[in-house]
């Protein structure tokens, strides 16, 4: 028996999710609020998990949480972070503090039976370090979704800001990358340092040693002055790496030193000079058959894929379309424009599009049309630019559909459409299945087991 503490102000839900937890067999302890909570946490009563509201009136769950693991017998304590609606940085900042685990409310009974079996048989270390203030509307860059794709790699990204390990995330061209880069970065502690990002592959290979490492003045033809490189510019903060499978093998060799050493050589320098930088490398490319081929070194790889991270396409996280959709039409009001608004046609056009430059895509054409729209409400022919004869029947059918049905029926629905489409994809592969959605295989499993698809 597992004995469990649950923190939510909202009474019926905190009863409710008592009742569940009972039946499976477990015992409960309850708190209405989060300086209640705190007083338990400090006491000697024995508990082996908690379930942690993220909005409550007195004070937020991630103030409990980072109170929790300030308290050295509490410090790894599996907390599971409830909220009615997860955004990329409330889920990223349970993640950094530790959390277990982010769920959005309502919880169904089998995805708790499986989470607190996830938790029994798994351990989560200590978080380190000082975890920066992330608000809800910062005006930082933010991965925004709600898919459960999505989810997932927005708890990586906050277990990942936990540590300074190299993050290697891939994905298709458009998918935000750089994004999910720059994101990772304001999560972690070198969160006050500097975010200095490189594509290589916009940069001649004979230049791009100079601008990684540096070189002293007149190391070569042109160089008139002193240059310190990116990697000393980055010092305290964070390197992003783009476009790493581009990067010619000559290079990788002197990249892969300058990590191993963790120093750069400047050109005509005769001593090195030390880096503190986070790597964040990120490509398009499968690095893995690039390695095969022999045009990515095997040894770089691996010391850059200590932890990947993949952002899935946007043609497989269709619920995050409409928000991204209006999301970027507010963004591209500019002075003396009126705001636009989708209309339900607009809508299923978007639905419909598959999308092939991603986020990327979806954001120019929303700037399209915010500046050439005739009127306050987007319709079908203000976006005839994607091809409208494109848009699948079903895929019409299903969002009409949706949008007759309760949220939780309708998010359920798509789900289980979105898995159902994948273990296709994947020939029945449930591990390749996962890879698509961009989830973990336990969460697929746990899905498949709640919609019955086993």
């Amino acid at each position: 028996m597992t004995r469990i503490l649950i923190v939510d102000d909202d009474d019926a839900f905190r009863e409710s999710l008592a009742e569940t937890l009972t039946d499976l067999g477990h015992e409960t302890i309850e708190a209405s609020n989060g300086h209640d909570a705190l007083r338990i946490f400090a006491t000697d009563a024995p508990l082996d998990c908690a379930f942690l509201d993220f909005r409550m009136t007195d004070m937020s769950g991630i103030d409990v949480l980072e109170r929790l693991r300030e308290m050295p017998s509490r410090s790894t304590l599996p907390v599971v972070v409830l909220t009615a609606f997860a955004t990329s940085d409330n889920t990223i900042h349970a993640m950094r503090l530790g959390a277990f685990e982010h769920l959005t409310k309502p919880v169904g009974r089998d995805a708790i039976a499986a989470l607190l079996a996830n938790i029994d048989e798994s351990s989560e270390p200590d978080p380190r370090g000082d975890a920066p203030r992330i608000e809800e509307d910062s005006g930082e860059p933010r991965l925004i979704g709600a898919s459960d794709a999505l989810r997932e790699v927005q708890k990586q990204i906050g277990r990942a800001a936990a540590s300074d390990s190299t993050v290697l995330i891939t994905g298709e061209t458009g998918t935000g990358k750089e994004v999910a880069a720059r994101v990772l970065h304001d999560a972690s502690k070198r969160h006050g340092g500097p975010f200095v990002a490189i594509n290589c592959a916009a940069i001649p290979a004979e230049l791009l040693e100079s601008e990684l490492f540096g070189h002293t003045k007149g190391a070569f033809t042109g160089a008139v002055a002193e240059r310190a490189g990116r990697f000393v510019e980055a010092r305290g903060g964070t390197l992003f790496l783009d476009e790493i499978g581009d990067m010619p093998l000559s290079m990788q060799a002197k990249l892969l030193r300058a990590i191993q050493e963790r120093a750069v050589m400047p050109l005509g320098a005769n001593r090195p000079v030390d880096i503190d930088v986070r790597i964040v490398a990120a490509t398009h490319r499968d690095l893995q058959a690039e390695v095969v081929a022999r045009t990515f070194r095997e040894d770089l790889f691996y010391r850059l894929n200590v932890i990947p991270v993949h952002l899935p396409p946007l043609r497989d996280r269709p619920v995050d379309i409409l928000p991204l959709a209006r999301r970027f039409l507010a963004l591209a009001v500019s002075a003396g424009s009126a705001a636009r608004t989708l209309s339900a046609g607009a809508e299923r056009q978007l639905l419909g599009h598959t999308w092939p430059g991603n986020v990327r895509e979806l954001k120019n054409a929303m700037e399209r049309v915010q500046a050439l729209a005739r009127g306050a409400l987007v319709t079908e022919d203000d976006l005839a630019f994607l091809d409208a004869s494109a848009v699948p029947a079903q895929a019409v059918a299903l969002h009409d559909a949706l949008l007759d049905l309760p949220l939780p029926e309708a998010v359920e629905r798509l789900e289980r459409a979105a898995i159902e489409r994948a273990l296709v994809a994947s020939s029945g592969n449930r591990a390749e299945a996962a890879r698509r959605l961009g989830i973990s295989r336990q969460s697929l499993y746990t899905k498949l087991a709640a919609y019955g698809l086993g």
